[in-house]
Protein backbone atom coordinates (compact mmCIF):
# COMPACT_ATOMS: atom_id res chain seq x y z
CA UNK A 1 0.00 0.00 0.00
CA UNK A 2 1.06 3.59 -0.49
CA UNK A 3 2.23 5.64 2.47
CA UNK A 4 -0.65 7.37 4.27
CA UNK A 5 -0.21 10.74 5.91
CA UNK A 6 -1.24 10.28 9.53
CA UNK A 7 -3.75 12.89 10.63
CA UNK A 8 -5.52 13.42 13.96
CA UNK A 9 -8.22 10.96 12.90
CA UNK A 10 -5.80 8.33 11.62
CA UNK A 11 -6.82 4.89 12.81
CA UNK A 12 -10.17 6.09 14.14
CA UNK A 13 -11.88 6.48 10.77
CA UNK A 14 -10.86 5.60 7.23
CA UNK A 15 -10.66 8.30 4.58
CA UNK A 16 -11.57 7.67 0.95
CA UNK A 17 -8.05 8.68 -0.10
CA UNK A 18 -6.66 6.04 2.26
CA UNK A 19 -8.81 3.32 0.72
CA UNK A 20 -7.90 4.40 -2.80
CA UNK A 21 -4.22 4.26 -1.80
CA UNK A 22 -4.78 0.69 -0.57
CA UNK A 23 -4.82 -0.46 -4.18
CA UNK A 24 -2.06 -3.09 -4.48
CA UNK A 25 0.61 -2.41 -7.07
CA UNK A 26 1.99 -4.90 -9.56
CA UNK A 27 0.92 -8.50 -9.70
CA UNK A 28 -0.81 -9.11 -6.40
CA UNK A 29 -1.94 -12.57 -7.41
CA UNK A 30 -5.40 -13.91 -8.02
CA UNK A 31 -8.29 -14.99 -5.82
CA UNK A 32 -9.50 -17.26 -8.63
CA UNK A 33 -11.26 -20.26 -7.10
CA UNK A 34 -9.90 -23.74 -7.58
CA UNK A 35 -13.21 -24.84 -9.10
CA UNK A 36 -15.05 -23.34 -12.00
CA UNK A 37 -17.61 -20.71 -11.15
CA UNK A 38 -21.15 -20.63 -12.47
CA UNK A 39 -21.92 -17.03 -13.40
CA UNK A 40 -23.42 -15.85 -16.65
CA UNK A 41 -21.41 -12.77 -17.64
CA UNK A 42 -18.38 -12.79 -19.91
CA UNK A 43 -15.08 -12.41 -18.10
CA UNK A 44 -11.88 -14.10 -17.07
CA UNK A 45 -13.02 -17.37 -15.47
CA UNK A 46 -14.38 -20.55 -16.97
CA UNK A 47 -17.57 -21.96 -15.54
CA UNK A 48 -19.52 -25.18 -15.66
CA UNK A 49 -22.30 -23.28 -17.37
CA UNK A 50 -22.07 -24.53 -20.95
CA UNK A 51 -22.87 -22.49 -24.01
CA UNK A 52 -21.32 -21.05 -27.15
CA UNK A 53 -17.92 -19.95 -25.90
CA UNK A 54 -14.34 -19.96 -27.11
CA UNK A 55 -13.16 -23.37 -25.83
CA UNK A 56 -14.47 -26.74 -27.02
CA UNK A 57 -15.60 -29.00 -24.19
CA UNK A 58 -17.31 -32.19 -25.41
CA UNK A 59 -19.81 -33.76 -27.80
CA UNK A 60 -23.11 -35.21 -26.69
CA UNK A 61 -26.32 -36.44 -28.31
CA UNK A 62 -28.48 -33.69 -29.76
CA UNK A 63 -31.39 -32.62 -27.55
CA UNK A 64 -34.48 -30.63 -28.56
CA UNK A 65 -33.71 -26.93 -28.23
CA UNK A 66 -29.99 -27.22 -28.99
CA UNK A 67 -28.63 -24.75 -31.53
CA UNK A 68 -28.42 -26.53 -34.89
CA UNK A 69 -25.30 -24.49 -35.68
CA UNK A 70 -23.37 -26.53 -33.11
CA UNK A 71 -24.19 -29.93 -34.66
CA UNK A 72 -21.06 -32.05 -35.09
CA UNK A 73 -21.62 -33.49 -38.55
CA UNK A 74 -18.61 -35.82 -38.47
CA UNK A 75 -19.73 -37.57 -35.27
CA UNK A 76 -23.31 -37.55 -36.54
CA UNK A 77 -22.26 -39.27 -39.80
CA UNK A 78 -20.08 -41.79 -37.98
CA UNK A 79 -22.66 -42.80 -35.35
CA UNK A 80 -25.86 -42.35 -37.31
CA UNK A 81 -27.26 -40.21 -34.48
CA UNK A 82 -27.28 -36.41 -34.33
CA UNK A 83 -24.64 -35.01 -31.95
CA UNK A 84 -23.92 -31.45 -30.91
CA UNK A 85 -20.78 -29.70 -29.66
CA UNK A 86 -20.59 -28.11 -26.22
CA UNK A 87 -18.25 -25.27 -25.32
CA UNK A 88 -16.85 -23.84 -22.10
CA UNK A 89 -17.55 -20.14 -21.84
CA UNK A 90 -15.30 -17.72 -20.07
CA UNK A 91 -17.29 -15.69 -17.58
CA UNK A 92 -16.63 -13.06 -14.99
CA UNK A 93 -17.23 -13.65 -11.30
CA UNK A 94 -19.29 -11.50 -8.91
CA UNK A 95 -17.55 -10.63 -5.64
CA UNK A 96 -19.39 -9.60 -2.47
CA UNK A 97 -17.61 -8.16 0.58
CA UNK A 98 -19.31 -7.81 3.95
CA UNK A 99 -17.58 -5.12 6.04
CA UNK A 100 -18.58 -4.88 9.70
CA UNK A 101 -18.33 -1.36 11.18
CA UNK A 102 -20.61 -1.85 14.18
CA UNK A 103 -19.90 -0.50 17.68
CA UNK A 104 -17.70 -3.36 18.88
CA UNK A 105 -15.55 -2.96 15.79
CA UNK A 106 -14.72 0.59 16.89
CA UNK A 107 -11.97 -0.55 19.20
CA UNK A 108 -8.27 -1.14 18.82
CA UNK A 109 -4.98 -0.79 20.66
CA UNK A 110 -2.53 -1.13 17.75
CA UNK A 111 -2.44 1.26 14.79
CA UNK A 112 -6.20 1.47 14.21
CA UNK A 113 -9.70 0.46 15.22
CA UNK A 114 -10.96 -2.90 14.04
CA UNK A 115 -13.51 -1.07 11.88
CA UNK A 116 -10.73 0.77 10.04
CA UNK A 117 -8.81 -2.47 9.59
CA UNK A 118 -11.98 -4.00 8.11
CA UNK A 119 -12.36 -1.07 5.70
CA UNK A 120 -8.74 -1.34 4.61
CA UNK A 121 -9.03 -5.10 4.12
CA UNK A 122 -12.24 -4.71 2.11
CA UNK A 123 -10.54 -2.07 -0.05
CA UNK A 124 -7.55 -4.31 -0.81
CA UNK A 125 -9.84 -7.21 -1.66
CA UNK A 126 -12.02 -4.99 -3.84
CA UNK A 127 -9.13 -3.52 -5.80
CA UNK A 128 -7.51 -6.94 -6.29
CA UNK A 129 -10.71 -8.56 -7.56
CA UNK A 130 -11.54 -5.59 -9.80
CA UNK A 131 -8.08 -5.87 -11.37
CA UNK A 132 -9.00 -9.46 -12.31
CA UNK A 133 -12.09 -8.20 -14.15
CA UNK A 134 -14.60 -9.14 -11.46
CA UNK A 135 -17.72 -7.22 -10.49
CA UNK A 136 -17.32 -5.97 -6.90
CA UNK A 137 -19.98 -4.99 -4.38
CA UNK A 138 -21.10 -5.95 -0.93
CA UNK A 139 -22.72 -5.05 2.36
CA UNK A 140 -21.58 -2.39 4.84
CA UNK A 141 -22.81 -2.77 8.43
CA UNK A 142 -22.77 0.13 10.89
CA UNK A 143 -24.35 0.52 14.34
CA UNK A 144 -27.29 2.20 12.62
CA UNK A 145 -27.78 0.55 9.24
CA UNK A 146 -27.02 -2.21 6.75
CA UNK A 147 -26.43 -0.95 3.21
CA UNK A 148 -26.19 -3.22 0.17
CA UNK A 149 -24.17 -2.38 -2.94
CA UNK A 150 -24.70 -4.51 -6.01
CA UNK A 151 -21.57 -5.81 -7.74
CA UNK A 152 -20.33 -3.49 -10.47
CA UNK A 153 -17.48 -3.77 -12.92
CA UNK A 154 -16.87 -0.05 -13.51
CA UNK A 155 -14.28 2.03 -11.67
CA UNK A 156 -17.06 4.45 -10.73
CA UNK A 157 -18.99 1.64 -9.06
CA UNK A 158 -15.91 0.48 -7.18
CA UNK A 159 -15.17 4.00 -5.95
CA UNK A 160 -18.77 4.28 -4.79
CA UNK A 161 -18.27 1.14 -2.71
CA UNK A 162 -14.98 2.50 -1.34
CA UNK A 163 -16.78 5.67 -0.26
CA UNK A 164 -19.44 3.58 1.48
CA UNK A 165 -16.65 1.80 3.39
CA UNK A 166 -15.05 5.09 4.43
CA UNK A 167 -18.40 6.60 5.43
CA UNK A 168 -19.25 3.45 7.37
CA UNK A 169 -16.27 3.91 9.70
CA UNK A 170 -17.55 7.35 10.72
CA UNK A 171 -21.34 6.92 10.66
CA UNK A 172 -22.57 8.03 14.08
CA UNK A 173 -18.97 8.23 15.30
CA UNK A 174 -18.85 9.70 18.80
CA UNK A 175 -22.51 8.91 19.48
CA UNK A 176 -23.68 5.97 21.62
CA UNK A 177 -24.72 2.96 19.60
CA UNK A 178 -28.43 2.13 19.51
CA UNK A 179 -29.71 -0.52 21.91
CA UNK A 180 -30.32 -2.88 19.02
CA UNK A 181 -27.74 -2.95 16.26
CA UNK A 182 -28.14 -4.86 12.99
CA UNK A 183 -27.45 -8.57 13.49
CA UNK A 184 -24.79 -10.51 11.63
CA UNK A 185 -27.32 -13.24 10.83
CA UNK A 186 -29.59 -10.72 9.08
CA UNK A 187 -26.70 -9.30 7.06
CA UNK A 188 -25.69 -12.81 5.97
CA UNK A 189 -29.27 -13.47 4.92
CA UNK A 190 -29.21 -10.31 2.81
CA UNK A 191 -25.88 -11.36 1.35
CA UNK A 192 -27.25 -14.79 0.46
CA UNK A 193 -30.18 -13.19 -1.35
CA UNK A 194 -27.75 -11.15 -3.46
CA UNK A 195 -25.31 -13.99 -4.18
CA UNK A 196 -25.46 -16.19 -7.24
CA UNK A 197 -23.89 -19.63 -7.66
CA UNK A 198 -20.12 -19.20 -7.89
CA UNK A 199 -20.00 -15.83 -6.14
CA UNK A 200 -16.81 -15.12 -4.20
CA UNK A 201 -17.67 -13.76 -0.74
CA UNK A 202 -15.43 -12.17 1.87
CA UNK A 203 -16.79 -11.67 5.41
CA UNK A 204 -14.73 -9.08 7.32
CA UNK A 205 -15.95 -8.96 10.93
CA UNK A 206 -15.12 -9.74 14.55
CA UNK A 207 -18.14 -12.09 14.55
CA UNK A 208 -19.03 -10.92 18.06
CA UNK A 209 -22.66 -12.03 17.61
CA UNK A 210 -21.90 -15.29 15.82
CA UNK A 211 -24.85 -17.31 17.08
CA UNK A 212 -26.80 -20.32 15.78
CA UNK A 213 -28.72 -18.18 13.28
CA UNK A 214 -25.49 -16.69 11.89
CA UNK A 215 -23.86 -20.13 11.68
CA UNK A 216 -26.89 -21.44 9.80
CA UNK A 217 -26.80 -18.59 7.28
CA UNK A 218 -23.04 -19.01 6.86
CA UNK A 219 -23.51 -22.68 6.05
CA UNK A 220 -26.17 -21.85 3.47
CA UNK A 221 -23.87 -19.29 1.85
CA UNK A 222 -21.16 -21.91 1.49
CA UNK A 223 -23.46 -24.24 -0.42
CA UNK A 224 -23.34 -22.09 -3.55
CA UNK A 225 -20.48 -19.63 -3.02
CA UNK A 226 -16.79 -19.59 -2.20
CA UNK A 227 -16.56 -17.90 1.21
CA UNK A 228 -13.58 -16.51 3.12
CA UNK A 229 -14.03 -15.52 6.78
CA UNK A 230 -11.68 -12.73 7.88
CA UNK A 231 -11.72 -12.74 11.69
CA UNK A 232 -10.82 -9.21 12.84
CA UNK A 233 -9.57 -8.86 16.40
CA UNK A 234 -7.30 -6.93 18.74
CA UNK A 235 -4.67 -8.49 20.94
CA UNK A 236 -6.31 -7.03 24.05
CA UNK A 237 -9.47 -9.02 23.27
CA UNK A 238 -7.61 -12.33 23.46
CA UNK A 239 -6.01 -11.71 26.85
CA UNK A 240 -6.34 -9.13 29.61
CA UNK A 241 -3.56 -6.58 30.15
CA UNK A 242 -1.18 -6.77 33.07
CA UNK A 243 -2.75 -7.08 36.48
CA UNK A 244 -4.51 -3.99 37.79
CA UNK A 245 -7.81 -2.14 37.70
CA UNK A 246 -8.72 -0.47 34.40
CA UNK A 247 -11.54 1.97 33.65
CA UNK A 248 -13.53 0.92 30.58
CA UNK A 249 -16.35 2.65 28.74
CA UNK A 250 -18.81 1.98 25.94
CA UNK A 251 -19.01 5.69 25.13
CA UNK A 252 -21.59 6.51 27.77
CA UNK A 253 -21.20 4.40 30.92
CA UNK A 254 -17.88 3.80 32.70
CA UNK A 255 -16.96 0.66 34.66
CA UNK A 256 -13.82 -0.90 36.11
CA UNK A 257 -12.16 -4.02 34.76
CA UNK A 258 -10.52 -5.97 37.58
CA UNK A 259 -7.56 -7.79 36.04
CA UNK A 260 -6.20 -9.00 39.39
CA UNK A 261 -8.58 -11.95 39.80
CA UNK A 262 -7.30 -15.15 38.09
CA UNK A 263 -10.86 -16.36 37.49
CA UNK A 264 -11.73 -13.13 35.69
CA UNK A 265 -8.64 -13.36 33.51
CA UNK A 266 -9.34 -16.99 32.62
CA UNK A 267 -12.98 -16.33 31.79
CA UNK A 268 -11.99 -13.33 29.68
CA UNK A 269 -9.54 -15.37 27.59
CA UNK A 270 -11.92 -18.33 27.36
CA UNK A 271 -14.75 -16.23 25.91
CA UNK A 272 -12.58 -14.93 23.09
CA UNK A 273 -11.06 -18.34 22.34
CA UNK A 274 -14.54 -19.90 22.19
CA UNK A 275 -15.80 -17.29 19.72
CA UNK A 276 -12.79 -17.68 17.48
CA UNK A 277 -13.02 -21.47 17.62
CA UNK A 278 -16.72 -21.40 16.74
CA UNK A 279 -16.15 -19.32 13.60
CA UNK A 280 -13.09 -21.34 12.57
CA UNK A 281 -14.91 -24.65 13.09
CA UNK A 282 -17.93 -23.48 11.07
CA UNK A 283 -15.62 -22.33 8.28
CA UNK A 284 -13.63 -25.54 8.07
CA UNK A 285 -16.75 -27.69 8.25
CA UNK A 286 -17.82 -26.24 4.90
CA UNK A 287 -14.40 -25.90 3.29
CA UNK A 288 -14.33 -22.12 3.75
CA UNK A 289 -11.23 -20.05 4.40
CA UNK A 290 -10.53 -18.68 7.88
CA UNK A 291 -8.04 -15.81 8.09
CA UNK A 292 -7.34 -14.02 11.40
CA UNK A 293 -6.57 -10.30 11.07
CA UNK A 294 -5.13 -8.56 14.11
CA UNK A 295 -4.94 -4.79 14.41
CA UNK A 296 -1.45 -3.67 13.52
CA UNK A 297 -0.86 -6.57 11.11
CA UNK A 298 0.58 -6.26 7.62
CA UNK A 299 -2.57 -6.50 5.51
CA UNK A 300 -0.68 -6.88 2.25
CA UNK A 301 0.92 -10.05 3.58
CA UNK A 302 -2.17 -11.32 5.44
CA UNK A 303 -4.40 -10.96 2.39
CA UNK A 304 -2.01 -12.32 -0.22
CA UNK A 305 -4.03 -14.67 -2.44
CA UNK A 306 -1.60 -17.55 -1.86
CA UNK A 307 -2.07 -17.30 1.90
CA UNK A 308 -5.82 -16.96 1.49
CA UNK A 309 -5.80 -20.14 -0.60
CA UNK A 310 -3.88 -22.04 2.06
CA UNK A 311 -6.41 -20.89 4.67
CA UNK A 312 -9.22 -22.68 2.86
CA UNK A 313 -9.94 -26.12 4.30
CA UNK A 314 -11.11 -28.97 2.08
CA UNK A 315 -14.87 -29.26 2.11
CA UNK A 316 -16.37 -32.16 4.01
CA UNK A 317 -18.90 -34.46 2.50
CA UNK A 318 -22.45 -34.20 3.86
CA UNK A 319 -21.98 -37.52 5.62
CA UNK A 320 -18.87 -36.35 7.44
Amino acid sequence: MSEIRKTASYGLVAGLDELIAARPGGDGGSFSPGTRVRTRQLGGYRSTFRGRGMEFDEVRAYQPGDDIRTIDWRVTARTGRTHTKLFQEERERPVLILADMRARMRFGTRDCFKSVLAARAAAILGWTCAAEGDRVGGVVMTPFSVASHRPERSRTGLLRFMKALADGTREGFGRPAPKEEPRLADALLRLRAAARPGTLIFLVSDFHDFDEAAARELGRLALQSQVANLFVHDRLEAAMPERGAYPISDGSAVATLDADRPATREDYARRFAARRAAVEHAAHQRGMAFVPLETGCDLKEALHPERMGRARAPARSPAA
